[in-house]
């Protein structure tokens, strides 16, 4: 009750401080000197700059193209970043009523989250996909600071340049590229009334996750495919293979001897991938034979006679978590791992690569010492009790983080 009173005082004196400056620096154009004691001169001083932009009293921010934002989210780096950490943008925003959204290094909002009531007054000041956030655009507000300064920042109700926006509070971080540079922002906003200190913490702490998925991308973005390379193999949590984009018509188990094939180079003897498909299931050499030969032709060839290996380039996202776990690199091994491979399949062959896959990738969340590792792996094991301790372990007491591990825990001891 004590804070929510601090909260109502604070924002009455913004609001006054408001009334009293915005129609002088309207007049002067200028900030020096203008700011009390309840003003930061950062704030000020955007007031001025917008001013000649901006009208204080418009309903809205100004819309982009659909379309073209649509295609730029598609094509954003900051996208794959947001994907891993999906769970938990959306779990603060549901958690503690906020709406979390993203934009470009230009102020544009690509990317929102929130829950109905929230979502529903973020749109009506086109808090949302499209929407303009830039300074010149929207005047005062987190986003155009951080944007502006490269710095995380939060901007409390009256600090507001538009009047529209005086019941919000947004708490932002600029997230950067691996070379410095600021790609876009990330944003928490609620109603004034939920003003909390740890917001600035956790969006500090969500934007530093997203840099270093970023970095870890950098620096073991995957080698371009040798020109002509006529397949790529999608076995983590789906059955699928795509040549020029367009998926090929597999069989299941033609599906699982491309896999086999991938994960060992090296070949297979006719006896030896004959058991790893059927193990000790009575099947005729012919009808082995007959799905090796049915597959050869799927693929215009591309499978070696007498010892079965691939004579043609595929690439296999089995294939990449592995070779990322060999060299350490357990960042880009979540990315790429997103559930048990070809999940479907019974053969025993396929479930002996199911299992090296779940315990190596198991281990190296447990071996991270970044929480990070272990909450997006823990959104794919919901009882597996021993990593959602490690996350806890790994998360400080004051990261609102820490409630989505605890309530995955509970779960898992139920």
């Amino acid at each position: 009750m004590a804070e929510r009173q601090d909260l109502r005082r604070r924002r009455a004196t913004l609001e006054g401080e408001w009334s009293r400056l915005v129609p002088r620096l309207r007049d002067v154009g200028a900030a020096a000197r203008t700011g009390g004691d309840p003003l930061r001169h950062e704030v000020t001083e955007s007031w001025a700059r917008s001013l000649s932009s901006v009208d204080p009293a418009r309903d809205s921010a100004p819309v982009s193209d659909g379309g073209a934002v649509h295609r730029r989210w598609s094509g954003s780096p900051l996208r794959r970043p947001v994907d891993g950490l999906a769970d938990e943008l959306r779990s603060v925003a549901d958690d503690a009523g906020f709406v979390t959204a993203v934009t470009d290094e230009s102020g544009t909002i690509l990317w929102t989250y929130g829950g109905r009531t929230m979502r529903r007054r973020a749109e009506r000041v086109n808090f949302a996909p499209g929407g303009r956030w830039d300074e010149q655009a929207m005047g005062t507000n987190a986003l155009s600071l951080a944007l502006r300064t490269g710095r995380p920042s939060t901007v409390f109700s009256a600090e507001h340049l538009v009047t529209a926006l005086h019941g919000w509070v947004c708490y932002c971080a600029p997230v950067h590229g691996p070379d410095g540079g600021v790609l876009g922002v990330l944003d928490l906003s609620t109603t004034w009334d939920r003003s909390h200190p740890l917001a600035m913490s956790t969006v500090r702490g969500l934007a530093s996750a997203m840099e270093a998925s970023l970095r870890a991308a950098a620096r073991h973005s995957p080698r371009p495919a040798p020109e002509g390379t006529p397949l790529r193999l999608h076995t983590l949590g789906a059955e699928e293979a795509v040549r020029d984009g367009v998926p090929l018509p597999l069989r299941p188990r033609q599906l699982e001897i491309l896999t086999l094939l991938a994960l060992d180079p090296d070949g297979w003897s006719p006896e030896r991938l004959r058991e790893a498909l059927y193990g000790d299931r009575a099947v005729t050499a012919s009808t082995f034979k007959a799905e090796i030969s049915h597959l050869r032709r799927a693929l215009g060839g591309g499978i070696s006679t007498r010892r079965y290996a691939l004579t043609t380039p595929v690439s296999c996202d089995a294939t990449e978590v592995l070779a990322a776990l060999e060299r350490g690199d357990t960042e880009s091994a979540l990315r790429l791992y997103r559930g048990p491979l070809l999940p479907r399949s019974s053969a025993p062959g396929i479930d002996e690569w199911r299992t090296h896959l779940e315990v190596a990738v198991r281990e190296a969340v447990l071996a991270s010492v970044r929480p990070e590792h272990a909450l997006r792996y823990g959104r794919q094991a919901p009882y597996d009790a021993e990593v959602h301790e490690h996350a806890l372990s790994l998360l400080d007491l004051d990261d609102a983080r820490r409630a989505i591990a605890a309530g995955r825990l509970t779960t898992a001891l139920r």
